[in-house]
C-alpha cells in the first residue's frame, strides 16, 4: 500500500499529531547521523555506478549534505534543506539531465541496497516508506530533467513529508 504524501510544515505535524507519541521516520532511521551515513554510501555507490556515471559525474563537496538535509527533512527532521537551500535547488540540479528510465530504477535500486550497508532499519514498514519515497523522488526528478519549460515541471514545490505506510486495522 503507497504511502501517504502530503506537504506540511513539521511544526503542523506536530501539532495534528498532539505533539507526543509521533515517531518520524527521521527518528527511526536514526537521525542525522544515521541519514548522513546513508547517504554518503549511496553517494559513493552512484559516482562509480556506469548506467549514473553522466548524471553524478564527479564527487561535490557539499552533495551528500544536502541529500542528507532533504531526506532529513522529508522523513519528519529539521527542515534545514529549505531553509538553506530552497525547493528551487532541487529543481535547478535536475533540469536538463534527461534522466532515463534505466537510471531511475538504478538509482532507486542503489538506494534501497545503501540501506542495509548504512545499518538503517529493515522492517517492512520503514523500507516500504523509503522506496515509496525514493520511487516518487526519482520520477518528479525525471520529469523535471526533461523539462522545457517551467510549465513541464512536476507540480511540486516543497519538500514532501513522508509519512509511514497506512496500516489496515
Amino acid at each position: 500500500m503507497p504511502c501517504r504524501l502530503y506537504v506540511e510544515s513539521r511544526d503542523d505535524a506536530l501539532s495534528r499529531a498532539g505533539g507526543q507519541g509521533i515517531t518520524t521516520l527521521y527518528e527511526h532511521a536514526g537521525g542525522e547521523q544515521a541519514r548522513h551515513r546513508l547517504e554518503e554510501i549511496f553517494y559513493s555507490k552512484a559516482l562509480a555506478d556506469p548506467v549514473l556515471k553522466s548524471l553524478f559525474t564527479e564527487r561535490r563537496p557539499h552533495h551528500v549534505d544536502h541529500l542528507t538535509w532533504f531526506t532529513a527533512e522529508s522523513f519528519g527532521g529539521p527542515d534545514r534543506f529549505t531553509r538553506e537551500l530552497g525547493f528551487q535547488h532541487i529543481i535547478d540540479v535536475h533540469r536538463y539531465l534527461k534522466i532515463t528510465d534505466e537510471q531511475r530504477e538504478r538509482f532507486v535500486a542503489l538506494y534501497m541496497e545503501s540501506l542495509d550497508e548504512a545499518g538503517l532499519p529493515d522492517n517492512e514498514p520503514f523500507r516500504e516508506a523509503v522506496r515509496s519515497h525514493v520511487e516518487f523522488g526519482s520520477r518528479v526528478a525525471q520529469q523535471n530533467s526533461w523539462a522545457e519549460t517551467d510549465a513541464d515541471l512536476h507540480p511540486i514545490r516543497n519538500v514532501p513529508r513522508w509519512q509511514w505506510p497506512a496500516t489496515s486495522s
